[in-house]
């Protein structure tokens, strides 16, 4: 197992002390400085006042667009927007852009419904058609495809980096080479990978990548990010202004925005900022790399353990996994297992086909359950969690 000190980690985050939590790809449980940042500025702003408080702690609002940036190996802080969840900001990127009869938007098999119905609003607006890439042999997005199928009306090529539904991680990066290649807009969801595993947009070559704070970042909800390619940022038009995404120059005329900052809007979550701020450098801090490499290795325990008993199957795909497991146990109801941990004091939940469709009705899968590990979980609680799965049998 990597080397992180577990007791540690595990005393600096409370409800580790109340719940087994395995729903992680839900929403982390908040570490002790991302809970007291968070609720310092709550309380400043009932002290003070709200404005007052937002000027006072300014210079920790401010960090929060330098650890994101830090975080995702960014070049500039003007690439980055703070915006109230990740669903959000990649609308916000997305709808920005053109698209004309005939355009066309790559994505792939395990999509995520959010995602989808915003390319399908799309499409039905402007004429352009969504196109799925096809799986390769090991269940991610074929680069070979993905490379006959780029044409002169492939617009954008977007994808989740993590689906919700299993522990696939795609590769981001290969993609990124072939849409630099082919001078198309590349998108990413990293909604799930963002704390999970290292995330670096230059490695990626991603144009857009939005993210969310309340998932493997383990920050508060309501908190989220759009990345934006300094390069792009000139040409994209919000749906949406106010007077901090521009400034109302004359009678008649605005000024918007040069910076990644044009995406956001005045009223903001500044507690959950501040929060999120502090998440990135406590992720940064215990290391990427030394947190990814635990959680999948205790993911690869749990797919074990499942496949170890009768009837159990792991859903999972690729060949890089991450740390959601989604499983299914012959003769077992997804929600009875769940509702079995629940009494436990253990979260987990389940994945249905209506977040994945494309994936799970090519899979025959309707539904599954799905447990998400992070650093701070033992191989005590995957143990009991998997006893109480075998009572059930």
């Amino acid at each position: 197992m990597a080397n992180l000190d577990i007791k540690k980690l595990r005393d600096e985050t409370p409800g580790c002390a109340n719940v087994t939590h395995l729903n992680n790809a839900g929403a982390g449980l908040m570490p002790q400085p991302v809970l007291e940042a968070t609720k310092g500025m709550l309380d400043l702003e009932a002290n003070i006042g709200g404005y007052e408080a937002a000027a006072e702690w300014g210079d920790k609002l401010e960090h929060t667009y330098d650890a994101i940036a830090n975080l995702i190996n960014a070049d500039h802080r003007e690439e980055i927007a703070i915006i109230e969840n990740a669903t959000r900001a990649f609308d916000m990127a997305f709808y920005s852009l053109p698209f004309e009869p005939g355009d066309k938007i790559l994505t792939s098999v395990t999509e995520y419904a959010s995602n989808v119905i915003s390319y399908l609003h799309v499409c039905q607006k402007t004429g352009a058609e969504l196109v799925v890439v096809p799986n390769d042999q090991h269940g991610q997005m074929s680069v070979d495809a993905l490379e006959t199928m780029l044409d002169d009306k492939v617009k954008l090529i977007s994808l989740s980096h993590i689906p919700t539904n299993g522990g696939l991680v795609q590769p981001v990066a290969e993609i990124g080479r072939i849409a630099r290649e082919a001078g198309v807009l590349y998108m990413v969801d990293a909604c799930q990978s963002v704390g999970q595993v290292p995330v670096d947009v230059q490695e990626i070559g991603c144009d857009f990548l939005a993210a969310t704070s309340r998932k493997y970042l383990r920050g508060p909800r309501g908190t989220g990010f759009l990345y934006v390619n300094k390069e792009v940022i000139p040409a994209l038009d919000p749906v949406m202004l106010d007077l901090h995404a521009a400034t109302w120059v004359a009678p008649d005329r605005y000024e918007i925005r040069n910076d990644a900052r044009r995406f956001e809007n005045w009223e903001t979550n500044f507690a959950g900022k501040v929060g999120l701020g502090v998440a990135c450098d406590y992720a940064m801090d215990i290391g990427i790399e030394a947190g990814s490499e635990r959680l999948r290795e205790l993911a690869a325990t749990l797919r074990s353990e499942i496949e170890s008993i009768p009837g159990g199957k792991t859903h999972d795909l690729g060949l890089v996994k991450g740390g959601i497991v989604t499983f299914t146990v012959d003769g077992l109801d997804p929600d009875d297992i769940v509702a079995a941990w629940a009494k436990e004091k253990i979260n987990a939940n389940t994945s249905s086909v209506r977040s994945t469709r494309f994936d799970m009705e090519q899979r025959g899968i309707e539904k599954m359950v799905r447990a998400s590990v992070h650093y701070y979980n033992t191989e005590e609680e995957i143990e009991k969690a998997m006893g109480i799965v075998k009572n059930l049998m």
